[in-house]
């Protein structure tokens, strides 16, 4: 039996408690703030609860394996799960509106054919059978193995099989999730859907490989997912699985420092000087924090895939509004942007400032559980930011005055949403700083194959032996399917030690 050091309580974390206790070791996590969960948090005020990170949840059988994994108990006997129907509506700038089945091929085309014009359907569909390829191809090494030694094979193929396109007399593939859009979708209204879901984790389409065709597909294969309650509960319930596997958490400490002895990580020193001797040390936090925690030796070797860097964060507006959500309301709505390369370049570089009319995403929960009582409604509207304030970008209080046009914008899709409003609260990248530790609220991407490996993660193994990472920050990258991917390898790692090749 061997004991576990855990730095930080985020879901990638907690998995790795989980099922490291379940294997008969000692783990003890340590958390700088005064609860679980990481960015997975949660306001609640006058009756209402809203989820200030995440809203929805895909591959929901990742977590699923977790509580199989970690006990006899399911995870649906400890959260309810509701696939979410329409999975998105969406809001076009051109005024025209669609709403897509949740994990319906031919539903989803229909729709498409109905609301963009004859053919959109198809072409939709047929990026969905290549967006499938790229799945297949990459599924394995990307989520469910550790990081092959020789990564950079996954950094120089890509995995999605584009349709050769012709201008003049040149014949080009797709490299890019723009050049999808532009040569094989061709729609704008079909780009700004493919579109969006690159810049929900943060990721610039222009310069995203092909192979980020696998984000919608994971969304329409498995389906969208909603948490009764929220997704906190989600993190509640795994809180509550580490602690009946008798992990012990710490809350309210701060780790100074990694102990090594004999060239491995021999536990953690902790605020006040105060050691914590364990046998492997798993870090759950951002680069910069880990290491400033290892100090004068490498967290990376030399060859190794770099952390990401210069990543966007979210902007997130909570409204408590009267009068009860109408029949038939979607959950989510995607209010498209009304120039979005004018909102590309101010999100990625080319220009500072915000976008007067951004992507929005819009939540609205059939929950009578997030609202004080069946005559009010509770709405998320979330928009991928830049960090928060270095010296030439945005602050805090920048984001604050941002929230009112994210108001505006939300009238697209609730159009009374103003007179209803009782009050709100704003959710700006400082405040998933203060939660994660990460550099200016960055929030980390899923791992991609191509692009010269700018979209690979570390490995989950580091520089200095018995230290493992965990969650957004290492692979396979950040959301919360791949937090709880994350967590299964560093357990495989250190119970079946170096060899272990992931699940099978």
């Amino acid at each position: 039996m061997a004991r576990i050091a855990v730095i930080g309580a985020g879901m990638g974390a907690m998995a790795t408690a989980a099922r490291l206790a379940v294997a008969g070791h000692r783990v003890a996590v340590y958390e700088r703030t005064e609860t679980y969960g990481g960015a997975v948090r949660r306001l609640e005020r006058d009756g209402f609860a809203f989820d200030t990170g995440p809203g929805l949840l895909t591959l929901p059988a990742v977590y699923r394996d977790l509580f199989v994994k970690t006990g006899k108990e399911p995870l649906e006997s400890v959260v309810e799960l509701v696939q979410v129907d329409p999975s998105t509506r969406h809001v076009f700038a051109d005024g025209t509106e669609v709403s897509l089945p949740n994990a319906s091929r031919a539903g989803v085309v229909s729709a498409l054919d109905e609301a963009l014009g004859s053919d959109a359907g198809a072409r939709w569909g047929d990026f969905l059978v290549r967006a499938r390829e790229a799945w297949d191809r990459t599924r394995r090494p990307l989520l469910e193995e550790p990081l092959w030694p020789n990564w950079s094979v996954l950094a120089d193929r890509e995995p999605y099989p584009s349709v050769p396109h012709k201008k003049l007399l040149r014949t080009r593939r797709a490299g890019t999730l723009a050049e999808v859009g532009a040569w094989e979708l061709r729609d704008p209204r079909l780009v700004a859907l493919l579109e969006s879901h690159a810049l929900a984790y943060g990721l610039d389409p222009r310069v995203a490989p092909a192979s980020a065709a696998v984000l919608p597909y994971m969304e329409h294969a498995f389906g969208t997912w909603y948490v009764r309650g929220g997704i906190r509960e989600l993190a509640r319930a795994v809180y509550e699985r580490c602690v009946a596997r008798r992990v012990e958490f710490h809350f309210g400490v701060e780790v100074t420092g990694v102990l090594e002895k004999d060239g491995r990580a021999a536990g953690l020193e902790l605020a006040d000087a105060v050691a914590a001797e364990a046998d492997f040390v798993v870090a759950g936090v951002a680069p910069d924090v880990l290491s400033r925690c290892v100090r004068g030796t490498a967290v990376r070797e030399a060859d190794a895939v770099p952390p990401q860097r210069g990543l966007p964060s979210r902007l997130t507006v909570l409204l408590a509004l009267r009068g009860g959500r109408p029949e038939g309301a979607a959950h989510r709505t995607v209010v498209h942007a009304q120039d979005r390369e004018r909102e590309l370049d101010l999100l990625f570089g080319a220009s500072s400032g915000l976008d007067a009319h951004p992507t929005l995403t819009v939540l609205r929960p059939d929950d009578p559980g997030v609202v004080p009582g069946p005559d009010h409604e509770a709405i998320a509207l979330t928009a991928t930011v830049p960090a928060d304030a270095d010296q030439a970008g945005p602050t805090s209080e920048v984001f604050d005055d941002h929230a009112d046009t994210l108001i505006t914008a939300a009238e697209r899709a609730v159009p009374d949403l103003r007179e209803r409003l009782l009050w709100h609260e704003v959710r700006v990248p400082a405040d998933i700083a203060e939660a994660t530790g990460a550099e200016g609220g960055a929030v980390p991407a899923p791992a991609l194959a191509a692009a010269e490996g700018r979209l690979l993660h570390p490995a989950n193994t580091t520089g200095l032996p018995g230290l493992f990472t965990v969650g957004g920050w290492s692979h396979p990258g950040g959301g919360l399917p791949h937090a709880g991917m994350s967590g299964a390898l560093v357990a495989g790692l250190i119970v079946e030690g170096p060899e272990f090749r992931g699940s099978r």
